[in-house]
């Protein structure tokens, strides 16, 4: 195409996107208009207040995140809730998704973010919080390296009987992530940024508290509050007594995860004599036909843009030696990991263990298999700390007993491990998938699927050393029956029982993990209309603390 073709083409998409935000912009204000004129006045008798807060689902655009909140605050203020947002208006001098992990001074989007907190706040009550200095606070973590940092625990004066705020143990999770790695470098860049992650933490919390104390709301509903402006509010409501609810997106298209728990470990409760029926058992299949196929969103991205069977010259390899053994890994700087680390310290530790075993059994073909979003160019998630940059630091790849997938090599996970002896995953959901395969999986962190009995999960290192070791000289490993039943009852619930569909609601934007609004009325929002409403509505007014269809 030439050249100025192209830029007529990237003109017109431009002007295609400017178009489809404005007019998603429009719905949101008549919408907002539609709820304000309909909500019924509020009984300040019956003292239901909601104080929401989610700084960490998005900046100046609309995401799946956003729009949850967004239509949230609608359903209850629909139902005479008192709806109020604690909104950020220039409160952290480094926020998470503003942060450029390619330039650490770069400060972050505020305008942007500030214009659309003000389009998203409409039909509820905005309270603003800026930002407020600590001086002792930034005296105290001055020449502090990145480990003592990780470890600030700080007075929480503003909350008198109550413990230090652990400050560095919940914004080490948010520097992680928005540096794309585990292991931050000890360097005057790295430091400073997590040190005002801290200050702007405490001066968040601070505010918070205070409007706590003014607003005084029956419940606080947070982002998933892995991040540290979210976890800090949620300590605040927890030490103050507020019921706190915080929420993710879930395992089906436009759904979302709410519990009063930790939503990134996704605590699900199953009854104990809870089977599948047989229209629930054709439910199930048919999800997993389109997952085995690469047909899934998580977050509104699709890893899979297609999926490639193993071809003959892998299959002629593989022949060569005793068994196949897949090692699939994780995106080390992911929220899960903060949950996943109790066997080993991190990821990377668990893959330097294997990497010992894989040196000591040349007739095992080990296929080390990297997570697709170490590479997504969505939101610059690329990660700086991946398993390809290990393997090659290592010599994995020049071992003859090893094949190293890359993250955009789109190869069928499901056909390889049913080619495997046995699967070896840290905490990702293919362990899950692959009992329903048939295969046995050893975890080395822990993953939200371990709350049942579905995979080998060991004690500890040493443990996991010795089952790997059991396992790769035994001549058949026994897949206890009890792991089938219960992979194919907690995926059920992933699916279908916790992940509530807003698919009602929402539809794709032009870009992936953005989100508009479909063409619906305010009426749709009320609970006669909407299961997913009733269920909400129900768990936040009424205290249910499942949130399950």
């Amino acid at each position: 195409m030439p050249l100025t073709d192209r830029r007529l083409t990237n003109q017109l998409d431009r002007a295609k996107r400017r178009v489809a935000r404005w007019r998603n912009q429009q719905r949101i204000a008549s919408l907002a208009r539609q709820v304000e004129t309909h909500s019924p006045p509020i009984d300040e008798s019956l003292a239901r207040r909601v104080l929401m807060f989610n700084a960490t689902a998005r900046l100046g655009t609309f995401t799946l995140n956003a729009s949850f909140s967004l239509l949230l605050g609608w359903v209850l203020r629909l139902q005479g809730v008192r709806v109020e947002r604690f909104v950020c208006r220039a409160g952290m001098t480094h926020c998470v998704l503003g942060t450029n992990w390619a330039d650490l001074t770069q400060p972050p989007p505020c305008s942007a973010c500030i214009a659309q907190s003000e389009r998203l706040a409409a039909g509820t009550r905005p309270v603003w919080f800026d930002y407020q200095a600590e001086g002792e606070l930034a005296s105290a973590i001055q020449n502090l390296s990145i480990t003592e940092l990780s470890a600030v625990e700080y007075p929480a004066a503003f909350l008198p009987g109550a413990p230090c705020m652990p400050l560095g143990r919940m914004a080490i999770a948010s520097a992680r992530w928005a540096l794309r790695r585990h292991h931050l470098p000890d360097d005057p860049p790295t430091r400073r940024l997590l040190g005002e992650y801290l200050l702007s933490q405490y001066s968040t919390a601070r505010q918070f508290a205070a409007s706590l104390e003014q607003l005084r709301p029956s419940t606080v509903i947070t982002f998933n509050g892995a991040f540290y402006p979210e976890a800090a509010t949620r300590w605040v409501a927890r030490q103050v007594g507020i019921p706190s609810i915080a929420y993710e997106v879930g395992f089906r298209r436009f759904s979302f995860f709410l519990t009063d728990g930790e939503p990134t470990a996704y605590p699900i409760h199953i009854p104990t004599d809870f089977e599948l029926d047989p229209q629930q058992e054709e439910q199930l299949d048919e999800m997993l036909e389109k997952r085995f196929q690469g047909k899934f969103t998580m977050a509104g991205i699709r890893f899979w843009p297609e999926m490639r069977g193993l071809d003959q010259e892998f299959l002629a390899h593989a022949a060569n030696f005793r068994q196949v053994v897949p090692i699939f890994t994780n995106v080390v700087y992911d929220t899960s990991q903060a949950h996943a680390n109790t066997i080993f310290d991190n990821m990377f530790a668990w893959l330097d263990v294997l990497l010992k075993m894989i040196r000591s059994h040349p007739e095992t073909l080990f296929v080390i298999r990297a997570h697709p979003d170490e590479v997504r160019p969505v939101s610059n998630k690329i990660s700086n700390e991946s398993v390809h940059d290990w393997v090659i630091l290592n010599g994995v790849n020049q071992l003859p007993n090893v094949i190293f997938i890359e993250p955009d090599e789109f190869i069928s996970s499901y056909e390889l491990i049913q080619r495997s002896k046995f699967v070896l995953v840290y905490n990702s959901s293919i362990g899950l998938e692959a009992t329903l395969l048939e295969t046995p999986v050893i975890c080395g962190g822990k993953a939200r699927y371990n709350q049942y009995a579905t995979v080998f999960l060991p004690t500890s290192s040493a443990d996991f050393s010795s089952q790997v070791e059991s396992f790769l000289t035994a001549d058949e490993i026994e897949l206890p029956a009890e792991f089938l039943r219960n992979a194919r009852r907690f995926l059920y619930y992933q699916f279908f029982r916790v992940s509530l569909p807003f698919d009602k609601f929402l539809q794709e934007g032009e870009t992936q993990g953005q989100v508009y609004l479909k063409s619906f009325s305010w009426q749709d929002l009320l609970p006669g209309n909407s299961p997913t409403v009733r269920i909400i509505l129900d768990g936040i007014l009424n205290g249910s603390s499942d949130f399950y269809l």
